[in-house]
């Protein structure tokens, strides 16, 4: 985890690597909408928020005093997530409601000290009693499998670690399509390919 954390910057650079991952996911999904099936859920806004996933990403890592290691937790919830709803991809409309929620759950199952859900409501901008409804779906959809194995959270650093360089802009070629890799713990290699 220490190679994910910036000595330098009191931000991690967890922070970074995943909101660059998530932003790159939510846009290729927007894109992907007009031609796919997707579900409308609790985790969507009427609008798309103003904030970018980067500032919320600091935001919340800024006022809620999580661990670094709770973000990368985050994103492993996230990604088991998305896999067990198919039809409810990341996108602009939901990613920070999924965001304040993973952080939140995180929070509570990895740090000692974590705040109420009133707390991270006022800190990601919702209402406590949509944080609660927020927190419940997550809770359903992830089956309440919180737990995250040792090999699976260094598989997952690992991961962001690798997309931050596959995605830095290079020197002197020009960019070119990248793959996501989801990371799928029922699979032996512990990833599915998607087009970014």
């Amino acid at each position: 985890m220490a190679e994910l954390e910036s000595p330098e910057a009191a931000m991690p650079r967890v922070i970074t690597f995943l909101s660059s991952l998530l932003g790159r996911v939510a846009e290729s999904n927007d894109v992907n909408r007009r031609f796919e099936t997707q579900k409308i859920s609790v985790f969507h806004g009427l609008t798309r928020p103003t904030i970018s996933v980067q500032s919320y990403l600091q935001r919340i890592f800024k006022y809620a005093n999580c661990s670094s290691s709770c973000f990368v937790v985050a994103y492993v919830y996230l990604d088991r997530f998305t896999q067990s709803q198919p039809l409810l991809p990341i996108n602009s409309f939901n990613v920070h409601r999924l965001l304040i929620t993973s952080v939140m759950v995180s929070a509570k199952f990895m740090d000692d000290l974590y705040y109420n859900n009133a707390y991270y409501a006022k800190v990601g901008g919702i209402s406590t009693t949509e944080m609660n409804l927020l927190e419940l779906d997550f809770l359903f959809g992830l089956s309440f499998q919180l737990n995250v194995t040792p090999t699976t959270f260094h598989t997952y650093c690992s991961y962001l670690q690798r997309d931050m360089l596959l995605h830095s802009p290079p020197l002197d070629t020009p960019r070119s399509l990248k793959l996501h890799h989801c990371f799928n713990e029922d699979e032996p290699t512990h990833q599915k390919e998607l087009a970014v």
